[in-house]
């Protein structure tokens, strides 16, 4: 850790994670790491690990232990933004749940990017809408799409990565090149360990995993092929940009999670990003 200290106004740029792996892999990520500035804020409850990531300054807040969802969220950007007025735009980086249609490939280990579809900015509150007669999701209301910068910023990172790929596997190796211990949990998982299940079909036990309690078959599973070259270890990983589904509580029904990505057009879940999306502008990852 640096002994220099960049005061509050220094940082431009808020990243909030729910869940302390998010918030490890984040710190991980930082180039320099700095000490918190003091704050003016008296009623600010958040603990910060504040850094250097390029030419920006960043500063890293995770939700408290145990306490998810969107009124969390909410709460830890309102006091962000107090104690570090000269913020200009956020990342809400964290862990989802995928939505795999025939159209869209999601797998584990894939990045979806929050971008404006149609008439939704880019995240859904998926609670909050209708359903009318025929049992179709209609949103009510719409929540905010990322700042301009960042969408002209998404823009011109997808082009780079089509005409060059990207380097998240070189990424992900220098990260626990430079902290071994990181290894066993936050490497990649082998890809044979990602199986789909099909929709109907209910985990058996919650205790155990997939591989202990449940039939992998091929009445249970949807097969899939093997994704890109075997020499090509970035084309094993897909960045995805659209819709993002967030509400208050984890999805755990398969058929609602297919009806919303058929429908809505949907790539992925998650528990935070809908409280966020009015009053702390950032892009959803």
């Amino acid at each position: 850790m640096k002994s220099t200290t960049p005061n509050a106004d220094s940082y431009q740029v808020g990243w909030i994670c729910a869940v302390l792996t998010e918030y490890v892999i984040a710190c991980e990520l930082l180039d320099e790491e700095y000490r918190t500035p003091p704050l003016s804020s008296i009623d600010d409850s958040n603990i910060y690990t504040c850094g250097r990531m390029g030419d920006f300054h960043v500063v890293v807040a995770c939700l408290p232990k145990g306490r998810y969802g969107l009124t969390s969220a909410a709460t830890v950007a309102k006091d962000l933004l107090h104690s570090f007025p000269s913020i200009r735009f956020g990342l809400m980086v964290g862990i989802g749940g995928g939505a795999p249609t025939r159209i869209q490939d999601i797998r584990l280990g894939d990045i979806v990017v929050s971008a404006p579809t149609g008439r939704t900015g880019g995240v859904i509150h998926y609670e909050f809408g209708r359903t009318v007669q025929n049992k179709a999701f209609t949103p009510v209301g719409h929540l905010n799409a990322p700042p301009r910068v960042l969408l002209t910023a998404v823009q011109q990172l997808d082009a780079f990565h089509q005409r060059r790929g990207h380097q998240i596997p070189e990424t992900i190796s220098q990260v626990i090149q430079r902290n071994p211990r990181l290894q066993n949990k936050y490497r990649r998982p082998p890809a044979e360990t990602d199986i789909l299940f099909q929709s109907p079909y209910l985990h058996q036990e919650d205790s155990r995993a997939c591989t202990d309690c449940c039939s992998v078959n091929n009445e249970t599973t949807i097969p899939r092929p093997y994704r890109g070259h075997e020499a090509d270890e970035g084309n094993m990983i897909q960045v995805h940009y659209g819709l993002i589904a967030s509400a208050d509580r984890l999805l755990k029904d398969a058929t609602v999670r297919d009806h919303l990505a058929e429908t809505e057009g949907v790539l992925c879940f998650e528990m935070e990003a809908a409280g966020l999306m009015e009053s702390f502008p950032c892009l959803v990852i």
